[in-house]
């Protein structure tokens, strides 16, 4: 299963955001830490792809990673919750393949609700 999720801070939650503002954030900034912090997470976590960007004013990254299981989620919330005291939504997404596997259960459903 593929996710994409977004952190942010815990004070400003929003869907599929990891955020990395805040004191934390600020104090990593400061302090010289983030890029090292941040490039050792991502080391060990190996997502498909990591975007970085503001959001909604916040500092944010937005990370896709493949998880075979739902118990992969705290090894990959942790390390950005203690690191930053970020918050986390995972949102699972599909590519292609995965739509083109999922029209039979797209077509059985318009049939019987649509």
């Amino acid at each position: 299963m593929r996710i994409a999720g977004q952190v942010r801070p815990a004070e400003a939650a929003r869907h599929g955001h990891m955020g990395l503002i805040g004191a934390h954030g600020n104090a990593a900034i400061k302090d010289g830490s983030l890029s090292r912090t941040i490039e050792s997470i991502l080391a060990d976590q190996k997502p498909e792809a990591a975007y970085f960007l503001a959001s909604n004013g916040k500092r944010t990254a937005l990370l896709v990673v493949d998880m075979k299981d739902a118990s992969q989620i705290p090894a990959l919330a942790e390390p950005w919750f203690l690191a930053f005291k970020a918050s986390l939504e995972v949102v699972p997404v599909m590519v292609p393949d995965d739509l083109k596997k999922a029209g039979p259960a797209i077509e059985q459903a318009v049939k019987k609700y649509g």
